[in-house]
Order: structure tokens, then sequence, then C-alpha cells
């Protein structure tokens, strides 16, 4: 635990929210990784001053092992925090800090094996993937996914170490997100009738969403391994207009859809735009509705037989589930790469929230998780 705990105090101390840099921190595993023998690429995000990582350690050959770590966090504004956020404070067996559940107390793991394994003889490679911009939709994934196939190569597995108290996460849903841009036409509001409401067409195509979300939980796939066992429907932000005396013509709205691994997102993102093409027939021509992708990322289904599966849960992991969020495990099923998601911590009682922690038990469980696949996918003991 000495070397984990160390570099988890490194780690919390870099204020890696998704709003701000997170190089310092690259820099820095970067560097850690270095000293102990390490292959390191970084991936420079083309716009923002971030970039994730790669990094691999042993004979340049098929198989291994794949850990990933998104190194973002959320922000700490408008919680009410009892210790510092960005400083490792250890009490009674937890270990607070922004991150340490969500997802730094994995990421201390990673390197604090990549310490365990430096000097020694290894069968097959150790790869480790940082990633950034996971918290906002996994953007930064998704501009790294170019550059992963000829860097990640065929691992044996892949383990993605987002929080589940240590049980093995075989799904996940995908999501979508959209902006829709409304147009209409200015006018005063005595002769409203006359004008076409931007406001008006957005909330019609609400309504088309809603008949889709209808649709879906009545007659769709379904999976009740989830909690909401189907594909969901969400608006988040509706805005348009500037005065009471004015039709506005512009509105925008933000939503997103949740999709069941089984679901195509293509097919639904086609139902997206013939459901904007209903709504614009009932328009005079004016209406208008331009729907922009934001971010998005695929599911996650694995076999509960799949031997990646039987591996985790006998070195440590627990029984298998399914979790509500989305993971980057996604992005690496789709590479090929047999992927699960297993780490310390709980996202439902501690990730995002004020006072987070990640407790020394967890950690625990998954330095000796990590341990014991290592030892069979890197040394073949």
């Amino acid at each position: 635990m000495s070397v984990s705990l160390e570099v988890l105090e490194r780690l919390v101390a870099f204020e890696t929210v998704s709003a701000r840099s997170n190089l310092d921190m690259i820099a820095f595993i970067e560097a850690f990784l270095r000293d102990r023998g390490f292959r390191v690429q970084r991936i420079a995000d083309p716009e923002e001053p971030k970039a994730g990582l790669f990094a691999e350690i042993g004979p340049s050959v098929e198989g291994g092992l794949l850990l990933s770590a998104h190194s973002d966090v959320v922000p700490v504004e408008g919680q009410d925090w009892s210790v510092s956020p960005f400083k490792l404070t250890r009490q009674e067996g937890r270990l607070y800090g922004r991150g340490t559940t969500d997802m730094k107390g994995f990421l201390a793991e990673m390197l604090a094996l990549a310490d365990a394994v430096q000097g020694r003889e290894l069968k097959t490679p150790l790869k480790l993937l940082v990633s950034y911009d996971e918290e906002i939709g996994c953007v930064g994934i998704s501009r790294m996914k170019k550059q992963l196939p000829s860097l990640l190569g065929r691992p044996k597995l892949a383990i993605v170490g987002e929080p589940t108290e240590m049980l093995v996460a075989i799904g996940h849903k995908g999501k979508r997100a959209y902006r829709a841009d409304i147009r209409g036409e200015a006018g005063h509001s005595a002769l409203a009738p006359q004008f076409v409401n931007a406001l008006h067409v957005a909330v019609d195509f609400v309504a088309e969403l809603r008949q889709m979300q209808q649709k879906v939980q009545q007659t769709g796939i379904r999976n009740d391994a989830y909690d909401v066992p189907y594909t969901t429907f969400h608006v988040g932000q509706l805005s348009g207009g500037t005065a009471l005396n004015l039709v506005p013509d512009k509105a925008s709205l933000v939503f997103e859809f949740r999709h069941l691994a089984e679901d195509d997102p293509d097919e639904i993102e086609a139902e997206l735009q013939q459901a904007a093409d209903t709504v614009l027939a009932k328009f005079p021509p004016a209406a208008q509705i331009s729907l922009r992708a934001l971010a998005g990322y695929p599911g996650l289904s694995v076999a509960s037989s799949e031997p990646v599966v039987s591996l985790v849960k006998s070195s440590g992991g627990g029984d298998t589930t399914h979790v509500a969020f989305g993971t980057e495990a996604g992005v690496l099923s789709n590479l090929g790469i047999a992927s699960v998601v297993c780490g310390p911590g709980s996202m439902a009682e501690q990730g995002h929230k004020p006072d987070e922690y990640v407790s020394e038990e967890q950690l625990v469980a998954c330095s000796l998780m990590l341990g014991k696949v290592a030892n069979e996918v890197l040394f073949g003991l």
C-alpha cells in the first residue's frame, strides 16, 4: 500500500477537473513510468492543453494485460467539503479527496503495479492507458481512438478501473448527446399567430422524443440486469426567447439517449432525424431543426462465460454486475479487446459527491486482484 498511497497523494493534488489542463499530471505519470523502464507515448489533444498517455513494458508480443483509467475529475464548486478536496486526507481507514473513487484510486494501483513489475522478466506486456475528459462524455478517448489500434495491439484482456466496489461489471449502456438548434420567425407577440415560434417547434420535438421513449418502453429491447431495463431518452436543457412581447425566432435544447448495447445507436439517430422531419412538416418553411452530435460512447456487453470474466472474478473480483454509468470499456471492446470494468470504491455512495473517499480496504482488494491477474497473464504463474 505504501507506493499506491504515495502516488494517490500526488494524483489527488493535481486539480484535473475537466475544464482545466491535465498536462502536469500527465508529466508526473510519464516520468514515473519512464523511470521504471516503460516505453511511453503521450497523445496530445488536437485543440486543448490536454493529453492522454500510453505506456508498456515487457516483450513486444501479442497478448498481455491492459489497464485503463481517466485522469479528469468532476468539479467541487457548490459542494460542501469538510476536508480539502485536492489534498489526500486519511481518516479511520478512508482516503478523502476529489477523484479518490472516480478514479484516481485505481490509477494509483495501476502505477503501483508498474512499480512492482520493474526489473522482472515478463512473458507478455503490461500496457497502461490514461485518458482525459471522460467525465464530459468520453471525449478524450474518442479523440485518441485513431491512434489506439496500433498502440494497444491485442492484449489478452483489459480492466477499466471505474468504481464498482470490486464487482466485475460486464455491461453498461452507451450514450449519444445532441444539441438541437431550432429556427423560427421573429415578430411582435400581438401578431404571434402570423409567425413561427421557435419554442413551439422545440416543444413539439420534445413531444416526439417522449413518444420515442414510450415506444421503446412498451415494445423495445429489454435487459432486466439494469435498474431501467430499456433505452432511455432525456432532455436536459431547453432555452429560447428574449422578451415576452417578442415571438422567439431561436431556441435550443440539449438531449441524450442512453442505449442498451443490443440497440443500434445509428438506427436511433436516424429515428431522431425522422422525428425532426415529422415536426417540421407541421410548420411553415421558416421552421428549421438542426441536430448536432456533442459526445457519445458505445455500450458494453460481455457474456458472463467469457474467460476475461472468470479470470478477474477468480483473482479477487466479486460477482458480475451491470452499471448504470458509462465507461471507456465500450470503446476498448469495440476495438476487439476483451474488457470488463472493475475498480475500488462506489460510484453511488462516493463518486461525484462532497467528501469523496475510497476505503483502504477497497484499495487493498484492488491491489490483490491486479497482482493475481498480473501473475497469471504477465508471468504465467
